[in-house]
């Protein structure tokens, strides 16, 4: 179905004024002296996390490795650490790498462009996008998950985006964009905070929706999706269960432990030690001698 003709600066407008009032401003990487680490660490640690179990990560973080030097300088394996169940921990692994990377070779401060944003490790195209627009004031076009839904549903109707971005979304959340430098920066949060709170997936709530009126997909009558099946994440009996169990008790022993103690931590033992070799792999467990691990030092 092709985008519908919204009115793009009703859409701004509406949907900007709506988040001045609405928005979840007191999130403390959006506050006006939030610094340019404090943003780059709450892009990372809230990609496919609820911003809830986010927000006390974060704060220990912050308290703990105020600046990318104070986590450069400590062992990769705290950062694994104190990741706690956020979940994906690479993720943390890759904090530490890139805190590296700034210390190395920007003076320990967050690059302030999205060129060299990119360049450090495990940084995508989201990451620098969404740090250049909320740490520098720099309007890159910013796209996850919620601004793919609410342009899906405002400009084509659409019930759910698709599965995966690609170029044709790509292209829409570039045309959606505002040209004027301050209405796009704060159209990107904007935008983001209405599909989080009011176009939600499941559920949305759409007569608490500033722009109900000049939505396709409401005005369409709300059409049901007939994309491929979209599937929710299992969890319990996975992989991702039982690694996060291994780094559990890693975490909690704050010492190396034998595989006597790790070897039981799911029903499969076959599963155990494919995924403890797994996340040997990914760097975040350290084999020693006499069969012991540890997380990285």
């Amino acid at each position: 179905m092709p985008s519908r003709e919204v009115p793009l600066s009703l859409l701004h407008e509406r949907v900007n004024d709506w988040y001045a009032e609405a928005g979840r401003k007191q999130l403390p990487w959006r506050a006006p002296d939030a610094s340019a680490w404090g943003v780059f660490l709450s892009e990372v640690m809230s990609q496919q996390t609820p911003l809830a179990r986010v927000e006390p990560i974060w704060r220990e973080w912050m308290d703990r490795w105020p600046t990318p030097g104070h986590l450069a300088a400590a062992a990769p394996g705290e950062a694994v650490r104190a990741w706690g169940r956020l979940g994906y921990p690479r993720r943390a692994l890759r904090l530490h790498e890139a805190a590296t990377a700034m210390v190395e070779r920007h003076g320990g401060e967050v690059p302030g462009t999205p060129q060299e944003l990119l360049a450090l490790p495990g940084v995508g195209a989201y990451t620098a996008a969404a740090v250049s627009c909320f740490a520098f004031g720099i309007p890159e076009v910013v796209v996850d998950t919620n601004v793919r839904r609410v342009l899906a549903r405002t400009r084509e109707a659409k019930a759910y985006p698709n599965i995966t971005l690609n170029r044709a979304e790509a292209r829409l959340a570039a045309d959606s964009m505002p040209t004027d430098r301050e209405t796009a920066n704060t159209w990107n949060v904007a935008v983001m905070e209405l599909g989080a709170l009011v176009c939600v997936a499941r559920g949305p709530r759409c007569d608490e929706c500033p722009v109900a009126d000049l939505c396709a997909w409401n005005v369409a009558g709300r059409p049901a999706y007939d994309g491929p099946p979209r599937r929710g994440q299992s969890w319990h009996g996975t992989d991702r269960q039982v690694r996060g169990e291994l780094l559990r008790r890693l975490r909690d022993a704050h010492a190396d432990l034998p595989l006597t103690r790790l070897e039981d931590s799911a029903d499969d033992r076959g599963q155990v030690m494919r995924c403890l070799d797994s996340l040997v792999a990914d760097g975040l467990v350290e084999p020693l001698e006499d069969d012991r691990f540890r997380l990285p030092a």
